[in-house]
């Protein structure tokens, strides 16, 4: 605000509404910057590269590419700045309203506030003198004193009354009030003032990787700054109805501010507007990726080269469109990948892994692809469809570990999030599936168990399943008529006994021996390793047609059956059918017999 010391009177005449108008012009500047990236982009590059095949065509690409990133900085530096702006006019509004509140109380006593912030008070009347006078100190003063002289007021004959005025302690309290404002304002101006100073652009025209980690930096810089400003009103702990009804209630600046300064607030909140996570985890995702490239330890490289992975897809054309929905590096890594926008499909999917899931190169190239052929097959059923896979919780990474823990530590974020997608999907009815394959069939029962069950869920698909932690298709949550079970026959995890039983099974030769145990020792064929077989008769569900997939080998591990059922082209049937009744349509499923 200014070089020299702030003085009350600055603060007193202060219009934040400038620096909030300032901000509105660096808006402007930052949205015609990113206009004009999406119209480099797509109007000039993407048309060069479908019409040029030649040296100086990918020069010129080479420059536009140049201008683009020119024009994202711009967008992303000026947003900053706009941010910072609206930072500290919020942040000073505290500060000068409590110094108003201490004139307008100094002005109402009739006190008199001096340039320095002293602050003088009239004389007492005789009504109000009470006994000796002390001493003002302070930035209190004093006026002329009342020379009582007369016996009977606290005095004697002797000497003048030297009497105590009760404005003197509210005269002090003023302007210690005074003081602190004036205080509070300048440390707030200090700040913001160096924070705004560090968003100078360094000169040349190119940005270059220096130049990105100098944006992620700045971004930092003004985060910290205006955390005060960014935070106090996110409904972290809200419903995600209630976050929706905070993201709808902010103006399109304030959500920019969110998603450009804040965006792993905003990425991974459950009621949050799907376009608008997919912003915010996009500007996030090369901040991760920077940190996590500051690290050495194993786990960090294959969450960095899975979160690079991600990126690069996203930065290609896909269809259906990816939207990125959540991604983080905490446990085993995070990532939640939609195939459609789930806001505006009126037939959504989420599909939660499980056995040795967690991010790396197999869940980028062979997880996130089973989401996407479920898309493909669900919108050549209905085109309003989408589909996602949900990594939201850490999936046990190995059989010999297996337990209900994980299940039950992700069944609460899992069920969170599909609020959050009843929360924001646009349609009137939306049509809610729920996906467990493996391990994750188990997380989705339990979610289902929970109160009230899983939010908006009108079916479930269990896919590969060790068992869902209830017998009876009807405990989860929804008709036993829209629980749909695939089972392959060939499919090991499917056969998996009790852990007591599967423990004597794998040491009889590994899936196999378990298939064997179970035969040479009469166990039950309903029970399996977290309760009952759901492809048994007794659970209930409707079981659908799958491919019985290779035959388990002894020397081979024999899982390759646990693994096909997404893909249309190695199991055709089981994929066609968990498209059509992600898709609404499962009277048109085939079906087989209960084992």
């Amino acid at each position: 605000m200014t070089a020299t010391a702030l003085t009350w009177q600055q603060l007193r005449d202060l219009k934040t509404s400038e620096f909030e108008d300032a901000g509105d012009k660096w808006h402007e500047v930052s949205n015609r910057s990113d206009s004009d990236r999406v119209r480099v982009d797509r109007a000039m590059s993407a048309k060069l590269r479908e019409t040029q095949e030649s040296e100086s065509a990918e020069a010129a690409l080479g420059r536009l590419q140049r201008l683009s990133r020119n024009f994202q900085y711009l967008h992303s530096e000026c947003g900053l700045i706009r941010t910072a702006l609206n930072g500290l006019a919020a942040d000073l509004a505290e500060p000068q309203r409590q110094l108003k509140q201490a004139l307008e109380e100094a002005e109402a006593l009739k006190f008199t506030v001096h340039d320095d912030g002293s602050v003088s008070y009239p004389a007492a009347t005789a009504q109000t003198l009470i006994g000796e006078k002390s001493a003002p100190g302070g930035a209190a003063r004093g006026s002329a004193r009342l020379p009582l002289e007369s016996p009977g007021f606290g005095g004697d004959a002797s000497g003048p009354f030297k009497p105590l005025n009760p404005n003197a302690e509210k005269a002090q309290a003023i302007a210690d009030r005074l003081a602190r404002a004036v205080r509070a304002a300048a440390e707030i101006d200090a700040r913001y003032a160096k924070t705004l100073d560090g968003l100078r652009a360094a000169t040349g025209l190119d940005v270059t990787e220096a130049t990105l980690k100098d944006v992620f930096r700045d971004t930092a810089d003004v985060r910290s700054t205006a955390g005060t400003y960014l935070g106090d009103d996110v409904p972290s702990d809200g419903t995600p109805a209630e976050r929706k009804a905070w993201w709808d209630s902010l103006t399109d600046e304030q959500r920019q501010e969110y998603l450009d300064v804040a965006p792993d607030m905003i990425g991974g909140l459950d009621g949050i507007p799907a376009v608008a996570r997919d912003e915010a985890n996009r500007n996030y995702l090369p901040v991760l990726i920077d940190d996590l490239a500051r690290k050495d330890d194993g786990g960090s490289e294959t969450k960095l080269d899975a979160l690079r992975s991600i990126q690069d897809k996203l930065n290609k054309p896909s269809d259906p469109p990816m939207f990125l929905l959540g991604i983080g590096d905490e446990g085993n890594g995070r990532a939640i990948v939609a195939y459609g926008n789930p806001d505006t499909s009126r037939n959504v999917s989420a599909y939660v892994p499980g056995l040795g899931t967690k991010l790396n190169g197999e869940f980028v190239e062979g997880t996130m692809k089973r989401a996407q052929d479920t898309a493909i097959g669900a919108r050549d059923v209905d085109p309003s469809s989408a589909a996602i896979i949900w990594l939201g919780y850490d999936a046990p990474q190995h059989v010999d570990v297996m337990s209900k823990g994980d299940a039950e530590r992700g069944a609460p974020a899992y069920n969170q999030f599909m609020a959050g997608l009843s929360a924001t999907n646009e349609n009137k009815d939306p049509h809610l599936t729920a996906i467990g394959h493996s391990y994750g069939s188990l997380t989705v029962g339990t979610a289902a168990t929970r109160s009230g069950g899983i939010p908006g869920a009108d079916d479930i698909i269990l896919l590969g399943s060790p068992g869902v932690g209830v017998d009876k298709a009807q405990d989860l949550g929804v008709d036993k008529d829209h629980v749909f079970v695939g089972a392959a026959d060939n499919d090991p995890v499917t056969h998996l006994p009790t852990k007591d039983e599967a423990a004597v099974g794998m040491r009889m030769g590994g899936p196999m021996g378990v298939r064997i145990a179970r035969d040479l020792l009469d166990w039950g064929d309903d029970d399996v390793y977290f309760g009952k077989d759901p492809a048994s008769e007794a659970f209930g569900a409707r079981r659908f047609t799958v491919d019985d997939g290779p035959r388990m080998v002894l020397e081979l591990g024999g899982f390759d059956a646990h693994s096909q059922y997404f893909t249309p082209t190695v199991d055709a049937v089981s994929a066609e059918n968990i498209a059509n009744i992600v898709a609404g349509r499962p009277d048109d499923i085939t079906t087989e017999e209960h084992r």
